[in-house]
Protein backbone atom coordinates (compact mmCIF):
# COMPACT_ATOMS: atom_id res chain seq x y z
CA UNK A 1 0.00 0.00 0.00
CA UNK A 2 1.58 3.48 -1.09
CA UNK A 3 0.97 6.52 1.37
CA UNK A 4 0.52 9.54 -0.46
CA UNK A 5 1.80 12.93 1.55
CA UNK A 6 0.07 15.73 1.43
CA UNK A 7 1.83 19.34 2.03
CA UNK A 8 -0.95 21.80 3.40
CA UNK A 9 0.43 25.48 5.21
CA UNK A 10 3.96 23.95 5.95
CA UNK A 11 2.87 20.93 7.72
CA UNK A 12 2.93 17.44 5.89
CA UNK A 13 0.44 14.53 6.89
CA UNK A 14 -0.88 11.56 5.58
CA UNK A 15 -4.04 10.92 3.49
CA UNK A 16 -5.07 8.74 6.21
CA UNK A 17 -3.76 10.83 8.97
CA UNK A 18 -6.92 11.66 10.33
CA UNK A 19 -8.91 8.60 10.12
CA UNK A 20 -5.27 7.17 12.07
CA UNK A 21 -5.94 10.18 15.02
CA UNK A 22 -10.02 8.43 15.36
CA UNK A 23 -8.60 5.33 15.79
CA UNK A 24 -6.22 6.17 18.42
CA UNK A 25 -9.21 8.20 20.16
CA UNK A 26 -10.99 4.90 19.56
CA UNK A 27 -8.84 2.84 21.57
CA UNK A 28 -8.32 5.82 24.18
CA UNK A 29 -11.71 6.01 24.69
CA UNK A 30 -12.02 1.60 25.05
CA UNK A 31 -9.07 1.25 27.74
CA UNK A 32 -10.46 4.12 29.68
CA UNK A 33 -13.99 2.32 29.93
CA UNK A 34 -12.41 -1.07 30.81
CA UNK A 35 -10.16 0.75 33.04
CA UNK A 36 -12.96 2.07 35.14
CA UNK A 37 -15.19 -1.25 34.92
CA UNK A 38 -12.31 -3.36 36.46
CA UNK A 39 -11.87 0.04 39.12
CA UNK A 40 -15.95 -0.78 39.69
CA UNK A 41 -15.46 -4.53 40.26
CA UNK A 42 -13.30 -4.05 42.84
CA UNK A 43 -15.82 -1.86 44.94
CA UNK A 44 -18.13 -5.11 45.98
CA UNK A 45 -18.13 -5.01 49.46
CA UNK A 46 -18.69 -9.20 50.17
CA UNK A 47 -18.51 -8.64 53.92
CA UNK A 48 -17.53 -6.28 57.04
CA UNK A 49 -13.67 -4.95 56.83
CA UNK A 50 -12.63 -5.65 59.99
CA UNK A 51 -9.35 -8.06 61.12
CA UNK A 52 -10.84 -11.51 61.64
CA UNK A 53 -10.21 -11.31 65.87
CA UNK A 54 -12.48 -8.01 65.50
CA UNK A 55 -15.77 -10.21 63.91
CA UNK A 56 -15.59 -12.78 66.67
CA UNK A 57 -16.34 -10.40 69.13
CA UNK A 58 -20.33 -10.40 69.84
CA UNK A 59 -20.17 -6.65 70.75
CA UNK A 60 -18.71 -6.14 67.49
CA UNK A 61 -21.32 -7.88 65.36
CA UNK A 62 -23.98 -6.20 67.81
CA UNK A 63 -22.65 -2.76 66.92
CA UNK A 64 -23.15 -3.67 63.37
CA UNK A 65 -26.27 -4.86 63.60
CA UNK A 66 -27.79 -1.91 65.70
CA UNK A 67 -26.40 0.45 62.59
CA UNK A 68 -29.19 -0.58 60.53
CA UNK A 69 -29.70 1.80 57.43
CA UNK A 70 -29.72 5.03 56.32
CA UNK A 71 -32.61 5.63 56.30
CA UNK A 72 -33.89 4.44 59.10
CA UNK A 73 -34.76 0.26 60.57
CA UNK A 74 -37.82 0.80 58.62
CA UNK A 75 -36.25 2.15 55.20
CA UNK A 76 -37.78 4.50 53.01
CA UNK A 77 -42.23 4.48 52.12
CA UNK A 78 -42.95 6.28 49.03
CA UNK A 79 -46.33 5.79 48.71
CA UNK A 80 -47.88 5.78 52.07
CA UNK A 81 -47.34 4.18 55.40
CA UNK A 82 -47.85 0.47 56.18
CA UNK A 83 -48.94 0.79 59.45
CA UNK A 84 -52.58 2.07 60.80
CA UNK A 85 -51.60 4.90 62.42
CA UNK A 86 -48.54 6.00 60.10
CA UNK A 87 -48.46 9.88 60.54
CA UNK A 88 -48.68 12.12 57.73
CA UNK A 89 -45.89 13.97 56.07
CA UNK A 90 -46.76 17.41 55.61
CA UNK A 91 -45.33 21.00 54.99
CA UNK A 92 -42.47 21.99 57.75
CA UNK A 93 -43.64 25.07 59.26
CA UNK A 94 -47.54 26.33 60.68
CA UNK A 95 -49.85 25.58 58.07
CA UNK A 96 -51.82 28.77 59.33
CA UNK A 97 -49.36 31.23 58.95
CA UNK A 98 -48.32 29.40 55.33
CA UNK A 99 -51.99 29.62 54.35
CA UNK A 100 -52.17 33.17 55.58
CA UNK A 101 -48.99 34.24 54.41
CA UNK A 102 -50.22 33.23 50.23
CA UNK A 103 -53.50 34.98 51.07
CA UNK A 104 -52.13 38.03 52.43
CA UNK A 105 -49.74 38.35 49.11
CA UNK A 106 -52.09 36.65 46.56
CA UNK A 107 -52.25 39.74 44.82
CA UNK A 108 -48.54 39.48 43.63
CA UNK A 109 -46.89 37.18 41.78
CA UNK A 110 -45.10 34.27 43.41
CA UNK A 111 -41.23 33.38 42.13
CA UNK A 112 -40.62 30.36 44.73
CA UNK A 113 -42.72 28.60 47.61
CA UNK A 114 -40.62 26.15 49.63
CA UNK A 115 -43.55 24.68 52.55
CA UNK A 116 -40.29 22.87 54.13
CA UNK A 117 -38.57 25.76 54.43
CA UNK A 118 -40.91 28.29 55.22
CA UNK A 119 -39.91 30.61 52.81
CA UNK A 120 -42.16 32.65 50.45
CA UNK A 121 -40.27 34.35 47.68
CA UNK A 122 -42.29 37.54 45.48
CA UNK A 123 -41.66 38.33 41.76
CA UNK A 124 -41.37 42.11 41.36
CA UNK A 125 -45.02 43.88 41.55
CA UNK A 126 -45.58 47.40 39.93
CA UNK A 127 -49.23 48.49 40.87
CA UNK A 128 -51.10 49.63 38.43
CA UNK A 129 -51.95 53.15 40.30
CA UNK A 130 -48.13 54.07 40.36
CA UNK A 131 -46.43 52.15 37.38
CA UNK A 132 -42.93 53.80 37.99
CA UNK A 133 -42.38 51.41 41.07
CA UNK A 134 -42.44 47.83 42.05
CA UNK A 135 -42.26 45.86 44.87
CA UNK A 136 -40.88 42.63 45.60
CA UNK A 137 -41.27 40.51 49.38
CA UNK A 138 -39.85 37.97 50.74
CA UNK A 139 -41.57 36.52 53.76
CA UNK A 140 -39.77 33.65 55.97
CA UNK A 141 -42.44 31.72 58.14
CA UNK A 142 -40.08 30.51 61.31
CA UNK A 143 -42.11 28.50 63.87
CA UNK A 144 -44.09 25.53 63.49
CA UNK A 145 -46.25 27.20 66.26
CA UNK A 146 -48.65 30.22 65.46
CA UNK A 147 -47.11 32.57 67.73
CA UNK A 148 -46.34 36.56 66.81
CA UNK A 149 -42.81 36.18 66.00
CA UNK A 150 -43.60 33.57 63.85
CA UNK A 151 -43.69 35.50 60.44
CA UNK A 152 -40.77 38.12 59.01
CA UNK A 153 -41.23 39.93 56.16
CA UNK A 154 -38.86 41.53 54.18
CA UNK A 155 -40.17 44.36 51.30
CA UNK A 156 -37.78 45.62 48.45
CA UNK A 157 -38.80 48.55 46.49
CA UNK A 158 -37.17 49.73 43.46
CA UNK A 159 -38.18 53.02 41.26
CA UNK A 160 -37.71 54.31 37.59
CA UNK A 161 -34.61 56.93 37.76
CA UNK A 162 -34.34 59.38 34.98
CA UNK A 163 -32.52 57.17 32.42
CA UNK A 164 -35.72 54.49 32.50
CA UNK A 165 -33.58 51.79 34.34
CA UNK A 166 -35.48 50.47 37.78
CA UNK A 167 -32.98 51.74 41.07
CA UNK A 168 -33.52 50.79 44.22
CA UNK A 169 -35.19 52.93 46.93
CA UNK A 170 -35.46 52.96 50.48
CA UNK A 171 -38.48 51.24 52.20
CA UNK A 172 -40.87 52.18 54.96
CA UNK A 173 -40.25 49.63 57.61
CA UNK A 174 -43.70 50.05 58.86
CA UNK A 175 -44.70 48.50 55.69
CA UNK A 176 -43.13 44.89 56.20
CA UNK A 177 -44.58 45.13 60.28
CA UNK A 178 -48.14 45.48 58.50
CA UNK A 179 -47.94 42.89 56.48
CA UNK A 180 -46.44 40.74 59.02
CA UNK A 181 -50.07 42.32 61.25
CA UNK A 182 -52.19 41.16 58.17
CA UNK A 183 -50.85 37.94 57.65
CA UNK A 184 -50.86 36.38 61.90
CA UNK A 185 -54.27 38.34 61.78
CA UNK A 186 -55.43 35.80 58.56
CA UNK A 187 -53.67 33.24 60.33
CA UNK A 188 -55.58 33.73 63.46
CA UNK A 189 -58.74 33.67 61.54
CA UNK A 190 -58.21 30.61 59.79
CA UNK A 191 -57.31 28.80 62.62
CA UNK A 192 -60.73 29.57 64.55
CA UNK A 193 -62.52 29.21 61.39
CA UNK A 194 -61.23 25.38 61.36
CA UNK A 195 -61.92 24.72 65.04
CA UNK A 196 -65.69 25.49 64.64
Amino acid sequence: MRVRLVVQRGYACSKGAAGMRRSHIGKGMLACVLLLALAGAGCENSGPVAPPEATKDPRWRGAQQAKGSIFGSGGVTLFGGEEEGAAAVGIGVNAFLWRATLDTISFMPLLSADPFGGVIITDWYAPPETPDERFKMTVYILTRTLRSDGVQVSVFRQGRGDDGLWEDRATNPDTAVSLEDKILDRARQIRTASLQ
